[in-house]
């Protein structure tokens, strides 16, 4: 019961990941609100929930999309309403957006990918950041993806958007260290879920041949299971990951868990961040000064 007493916020929690991060929640004592824009699914994870509860803890559900300040401003409404403080939010939502050649893509598609993934995030997150301020202290998780730090041709809204996410958890981290604000991303693996999927339905005509050789295999070995990124958000969430902050993680290859012994080493090193390789990094002689 890692998160007893806490109260979460996770967007995108209807499905996928964000489902399965609210099990892991809920299963580790936490009080959640969970917002995604489809009523119907919520109210199917709000029953499936409900039975793992802990005595004291609830679970809210609002419906709302992310890439609009409106509805994020309503979320902030209920989780002051409904919840006596704010300890976690995991910024899950997030689509691909169009596949294909960025002079074929319909732009409205590409501009709504960032305006989800990105934009929405980032606003979801200042909306926090008063309440964290206020009782100096707050945990916010943030889904980035293999987008962040590997290129991506034919998805270049998602790849741009995960690359942005990582660079604002990193400034982010740092603006609010002071206040005991911890600011991680997250790479949750190559998942088997609705995204993967519409990968796969876009065909290697839009996506490429040897990427989409790539995820047809990754989705019939069933991927990285969902519950490896849920139990880094568990971490991410609880007290013991305390001062670990501004990093990119990668659930499956990172071993996070031996982490807070290494705290004082990590915090003063660059590891598990997005930096600019140069030519000596490299050993190549002719590149730099």
């Amino acid at each position: 019961m890692k998160l007893r007493g806490r109260f979460a916020l996770i967007t995108g929690a209807s499905q996928g990941l964000g489902a399965e991060i609210a099990r892991h929640y809920v299963s580790n004592g936490a009080s959640v609100m969970l917002c995604a824009r489809n009523v119907g699914k919520l109210a199917v994870q709000q029953q499936r929930l409900a039975p793992l509860l802990a005595p004291d803890a609830h679970i809210v559900t609002i419906a709302s999309d992310v890439g609009e300040p409106k509805d994020v401003d309503l979320i902030f409404e209920a989780v002051r309403k409904e919840f006596p403080r704010l300890d976690i939010l995991v910024n899950n939502a997030g689509i691909y957006g169009p596949m294909g050649n960025i002079e074929d893509i319909a732009w409205d598609e590409w501009v709504d990918a960032i305006r989800i993934n990105l934009l929405g995030l980032v606003y979801v997150s200042r909306a926090a950041m008063p309440i964290f301020r206020a009782q100096r202290y707050g945990k916010i998780v943030n889904i980035s993806g293999g987008g962040a730090a590997n290129p991506m041709p034919a998805i270049t809204a998602y790849a741009a958007s995960k690359a942005a996410v990582v660079r604002f958890t990193e400034s982010l981290a740092l603006e609010c260290k002071d206040d005991h604000i911890d600011v991680n991303a997250i790479a949750p693996g190559a998942l088997a879920t609705r995204m993967m999927d519409q990968l796969l339905e876009a065909g290697p005509q839009k996506v490429g041949q040897p990427f989409f050789d790539r995820m047809k295999k990754i989705a019939e070995e069933g991927g990285t299971p969902l519950d490896v990124g849920a139990a880094l958000c568990v971490f991410l969430g609880a007290a013991e990951s305390d001062g670990i902050t501004g990093k990119l993680i990668a659930a499956q290859w990172d071993r996070w868990e031996d982490w807070p012994k290494h705290l004082d080493e990590l915090n003063a090193s660059d590891v598990y961040t997005l930096r600019r390789i140069t030519g000596r990094d490299r050993n190549k002689g002719w590149g730099d000064r």
